[in-house]
């Protein structure tokens, strides 16, 4: 497994990456197929309420990547934080895994005649989809206003086709509050999110405009 460091207003020592070095052997103990460890690490600006290093770790593949990050005092301290996320959700993968092990996949049709039991996930509230639906922003007209408070940022990802409790897993493997995915038996754009404790919730696009 190759193990990348870079740092971005901060300085890399020699000390630093022997111990990140030192403690990617568990990694590869847990994830013998896993092909890189890349960690990134910047520095808070002085304006910044948190004062001290930023570090965010990706574990790539074979599967899902699995990514965490975390603010600390120095980034030892931000590492370490960082690196436990990235231990618990590996464990957590290989305990789903185990789990669903000779158990077949959940369409997003039979997840939703049984409400969801099956794989803990909750259907999203009406005032959610209409929400949704409507597609309203309240964006401010940059040309027209010097500023707004308002940022909107865009991304684009290859689609994905996959169960609804895979997505599940995904959204939790890289930390995020949720997950687009075409669901795989329906092909309905669809998306996971999280919501309160350990449960779910999951809406669809369908083709009826």
């Amino acid at each position: 497994m190759d193990v990348n460091i870079r740092g971005k207003n901060v300085g890399i020592t020699d000390r630093f990456e022997s111990y990140v070095e030192a403690k990617t052997e568990k990694v590869e103990g847990l994830l013998p197929r896993a092909q890189a460890f890349e960690v990134r690490v910047s520095r808070q600006s002085d304006r910044s309420p948190q004062h001290g290093d930023h570090v965010e770790i990706t574990l790539i593949g074979p599967g899902p990547v699995i990514r965490a990050e975390s603010a600390g005092g120095d980034k030892y301290s931000a590492f370490d934080i960082a690196y436990g996320r990235v231990l618990e959700r590996i464990r957590r993968m290989k305990d789903k895994r185990q789990d669903r092990r000779g158990r077949g996949r959940t369409s997003l049709a039979d997840a939703a005649a049984n409400d969801f039991e099956m794989i803990d996930v909750t259907p999203a509230p009406l005032e959610v989809l209409e929400a949704v639906a409507t597609g309203e922003v309240p964006v401010v007209n940059s040309e027209e206003q010097d500023y707004s408070p308002v940022v909107i940022r865009t991304k684009e990802f290859p689609a994905e086709r996959m169960a609804v409790e895979d997505a599940v897993d995904r959204m939790e493997l890289v930390g995020h509050d949720f997950f687009l995915f075409i669901e795989e038996e329906g092909g309905s754009p669809s998306v996971v999110y999280r919501r309160k404790g350990w449960n779910y919730g999951v809406i669809s696009l369908s083709e009826t405009a």
